[in-house]
């Protein structure tokens, strides 16, 4: 084959591959079957991580009392009550929803970018130590990688508060349901205030290891959760789970109204009729402490699955 046949050859090569990289990319930027549809505008930030002008947001100095969502596939990110008026013309957050944004160091290694956790969407750089508020972080977001929802919708969540042996399996099952805005790993239960991870570990302190479900009974229910609760470890095992031995590691539901209660005794007695001797402990909510900040997103910051809750369907 001559060279000008091969240059005909590698230029119709490249050609295919640079339709499908475009076709690839068209049809992560458009199936609105996954995520919200994006305008051009949107798309060159949200996508093409762009950047809109300063002091041009709709949201740059807006005070009112909600939630902020993520444009492209509505995930909570930030609340109200962590946004200030940094004056660098972009709104400002001192910090955002637990898991929800996701930070990744620039290729230039000047700035650290700031995505939503969930579909990647470009939310704009978070920037550290310049002392504006106690929290030492301010979230730079654009506008237009944002949605608002305001306190009267934020107000239809839930709360449920499962103990299932080590929080890390529990938060991990929980996050993957749909419904579900934030899992928060901690400790509840005991008769020590403001107890540490170590003190828990002795069993001493009378706290299980439990994981604080926030959701939206819109999208998923207690009763739905409450059966994940169920599925995702073992009820017949007392004081503890798999190999995780100790009360702190106890099966126990921590109801937060009658309806909770009897949602989990009602699940509890079809269990026993189909033979699980059920050691689950069912009891009213007291305070819950939120556990040490290594114990947040255990699974995903380290990329381990669970080694004693997996799925065995029960109902």
């Amino acid at each position: 084959m001559n060279r000008k046949k091969i240059s005909i050859v590698l230029s119709l090569i490249t050609l295919l591959i640079f339709q499908s990289c475009a076709q690839k990319q068209n049809s992560m930027t458009s199936d609105d079957h996954t995520y919200n549809a994006l305008n051009k505008e949107e798309e060159r930030v949200i996508v093409n991580k762009g950047t809109e002008a300063p002091f041009t947001g709709k949201y740059y100095l807006a005070k009112d009392s909600g939630l902020y969502l993520c444009k492209r596939c509505d995930t909570p990110l930030y609340s109200s009550s962590d946004k200030f008026n940094s004056g660098c013309g972009w709104p400002s957050f001192d910090d955002a929803i637990k898991g929800a944004v996701k930070e990744t160091p620039d290729l230039d290694g000047h700035r650290v970018e700031i995505t939503c956790n969930k579909c990647g969407a470009h939310l704009g750089h978070v920037f550290k130590g310049e002392g504006f508020t106690d929290k030492n972080t301010r979230h730079c977001v654009n506008s237009i990688s944002l949605n608002f929802a305001p306190e009267v919708e934020n107000a239809k969540t839930d709360t449920a508060i499962f103990a299932a042996g080590c929080f890390w399996g529990v938060e991990y099952h929980m996050q993957k349901e749909v419904g579900v805005i934030t899992a928060e790993s901690g400790y509840i239960g005991g008769h020590v205030k403001n107890p540490s991870y170590k003190e828990v570990c002795t069993g001493r302190t009378g706290h299980a290891e439990a994981v604080r479900v926030i959701f939206d009974p819109n999208k998923t229910s207690y009763k739905k959760l409450a059966m994940l609760f169920f599925e995702t470890h073992d009820p017949t095992q007392v004081d503890g789970q798999g190999p995780d031995l100790g009360n702190q590691y106890r099966s126990e539901i921590f109801y937060l109204n009658d309806a909770q209660k009897n949602t989990a005794l009602e699940l509890i007695q079809i269990l026993k009729l189909k033979g699980y001797d059920v050691a689950t402990k069912v009891t009213a909510t007291s305070t819950f402490y939120v556990a040490e900040e290594y114990h947040q997103d255990y699974y995903e910051s380290n990329g381990h699955m669970p080694y004693c809750h997996r799925y065995t369907k029960r109902f």
